[in-house]
């Protein structure tokens, strides 16, 4: 190994323990080509970033400052050199996805409809495009749901005909799952379903009167995990593609959040409100068993697959800086 990349990872090592929020950092710990497992949403005082963090908690590191410290909902490309995520204008109330590499650098704003709510950003297995979430109020005071498709660099922005709904992630084999428009509706409820990517062949995994949503696919392709408020409180459920085995993970009187896979696949992460009224990010057995906080004051979780080391490396040396 060359005495540059030596150095490279030795840089990495010192970024990583000097932001570290937790007690201290394991000098004896071997850096892996992964070494982080979640992407997220941290708020300090006024400021909101975005950080990567391992799955203990132990070592995170800032990725970038969303714009005027409100947004967030980021994912990482599966190149592991770019990320997408929201941020916020006009007093809020314009929605805009963004894209930035991984290192921090290079952020493009991609949509800018005014008033509209531009959110949950996921990039295709090739990289190539991203899915997101658009909500606005139409003429008449109605909340509408909407899910876009465009190129990874802004372009051919267009809206998938046939599907009311949101939070969209593509799956392995190339369609989409998502949930259905009813989470600001009086007279249905969201339900989980799966699309073709044109919005063809809607298949509906869940049917009940209450909203279920937020779905996340598990690495391989066989489970989901998502958000019910089915037994009175919102709380994280996995059930199997086909929408049998619904088991329901947590048991809060809290509502639960952001719902996001370990990259084993062992675990689901989310996010919980604390007594404070502060979130905080934990991870629970996916038999719903052995439950821990993760990180304290952060939101918006998203699983990492894999982060390019060459710009790893220059996002520790700059946080150095």
């Amino acid at each position: 190994m060359s005495s540059k990349k030596i150095s490279g990872i030795k840089c990495l090592l010192f970024s990583i323990c000097f932001l570290s929020v937790t007690t201290g950092c394991q000098t004896n710990e071997k850096v892996t080509s992964q070494p982080f497992s979640i992407i997220y949403g941290f708020k300090e005082g006024d400021n909101k970033s975005i950080y990567l963090s391992d799955e203990q908690g132990k070592k995170r590191i800032k990725i970038i400052d969303v714009p005027n410290n409100a947004g967030g909902y980021p994912a990482v490309s599966p190149t592991g050199k770019q990320i997408a995520f929201y941020g916020k204008y006009d007093k809020r109330k314009t929605w805009s996805i963004h894209t930035a590499d991984i290192d921090g650098t290079n952020m493009r704003r991609l949509t800018n409809l005014k008033n509209a709510w531009d959110y949950g950003p996921a990039f295709s297995s090739d990289g190539k495009t991203i899915v997101f979430g658009r909500e606005y109020t139409d003429k008449n005071g109605d909340m509408q749901e909407g899910i876009w498709l465009m190129n990874s660099d802004g372009t051919e922005q267009h809206q998938i005909k046939g599907l009311e709904g949101g939070a969209p992630e593509y799956m392995p084999d190339g369609r989409l799952l998502f949930h259905s428009k009813g989470r600001f509706s009086k007279t249905a409820a969201a339900q989980i379903s799966i699309a073709n990517i044109d919005g063809s062949n809607v298949i509906q995994l869940t049917n009940d009167d209450t909203d279920n949503f937020n779905p996340k696919i598990s690495p391989d392709g066989t489970q989901i995990a998502y958000l019910s408020n089915r037994d009175g409180n919102q709380e994280v459920y996995v059930m199997n593609v086909d929408g049998s085995n619904q088991t329901r993970l947590t048991r809060n009187r809290i509502r639960d959040g952001d719902p996001a896979w370990s990259p084993d696949g062992s675990k689901v992460f989310f996010t919980s409100q604390n007594v404070f009224g502060i979130y905080d990010i934990y991870k629970v057995d996916k038999d719903g068993s052995s439950t821990e906080r993760v990180l304290i004051n952060a939101s918006q979780t998203a699983t990492v697959y894999h982060v390019d080391k060459h710009y790893l490396e220059r996002l520790a040396h700059a946080r150095q800086q």
